[in-house]
């Protein structure tokens, strides 16, 4: 049986790993990229085809997934005369695997079936590392026959992949997930700053929090920055996470309930953002406590 052929826009570190796991298992892609070419010029040089509008990428492609930073990306991919919608095949499905409002995702999906399309949106948890292997977290909702018709990709790509019904459902779970995420790391990322000002020895703090109920992955991601130095076990940036957060407490507000629990964390991640950090890693966090503490 043939393969789809895949239309991929935003090879940005998570897409670019996307990009060779599909290239890997012998997929036909066209790719649209932005700024940073360097995951792009790598999956031209495997054979993968370049576009040049996202009109291109839809019309050459059987399924086309995106995986940009933020809704208003998304939306202006899929809208206008040189958009995806503009340009999608009859049949073709749709998947947004970044970090998108639900709200948005609902209205795209409309837009795309009254263009002859299905829509699903399947954000995605792990990291890029596991997106080579083809080990994501992959949370798809929307139509159940399209996502049937799909899923076998999907699993090409991750290790779990969820349906999760009506769409938005992923994007509504994702951005849950990502503030609990986040309100973690920022607290751990405290700890740490804490245990400076308390004159206590951040490792020996680590181990006794980790040996209790407390500990968990995220804590360990932190934990390789605050006391091992390394950035890079957690490949999220302070300024995707403000966003993730940001548009947590908005489909919160949304849905007319006031979230007491993410002011902490999105008024840490916006100030580091704001003060140059965003590009920073999560775990860098650590750093900014530690400034503040010292203010």
């Amino acid at each position: 049986m043939s393969k789809p052929t895949i239309g991929f826009i935003g090879l940005g570190i998570m897409g670019g790993a996307m990009v060779s796991r599909l290239q890997d298992l012998g997929y036909s892609l066209t790719v649209l990229g932005n700024r940073d070419r360097s995951n792009l010029d790598l999956a031209i040089v495997r054979g993968a085809k370049e576009a040049v509008t996202a009109k291109d990428v839809a019309q050459g492609s059987d399924i086309v997934m995106l995986c940009m930073g933020t809704s208003d990306h998304v939306e202006s991919r899929m809208r206008g005369a040189d958009g995806v919608i503009a340009g999608l095949r009859s049949g073709a499905t749709v998947i947004d695997f970044g970090t998108s409002l639900p709200g948005s995702s609902r209205t795209l999906a409309v837009e795309v079936l009254q263009a002859g399309g299905s829509f699903l949106d399947a954000p995605l948890g792990r990291t890029p590392v596991h997106a080579k292997d083809g080990l994501l977290n992959i949370m798809t909702s929307g139509d159940r026959n399209t996502f049937d018709g799909v899923e076998p990709v999907l699993k090409d790509l991750g290790e779990n992949v969820f349906y999760l019904g009506a769409v938005g459902s992923g994007h509504t779970i994702k951005l849950i997930n990502n503030f609990f995420g986040m309100t973690v790391a920022n607290a751990m990322a405290e700890a740490f700053a804490m245990a400076d000002v308390a004159g206590v020895d951040r490792a020996q703090l680590y181990d006794v929090m980790a040996a209790g109920p407390l500990y968990s992955g995220m804590m360990g991601f932190v934990k390789a920055y605050g006391v091992d130095n390394d950035p890079g076990q957690l490949a999220f940036a302070i300024k995707n996470a403000a966003k993730d957060v940001g548009y947590y407490a908005r489909m919160a507000e949304e849905a007319g309930v006031d979230s007491i629990m993410s002011k902490g964390p999105l008024t840490a991640l916006n100030d580091a953002n704001d003060n140059g950090q965003g590009d920073e890693m999560v775990s860098q966090m650590v750093d900014y406590f530690v400034s503040r503490f010292k203010a």
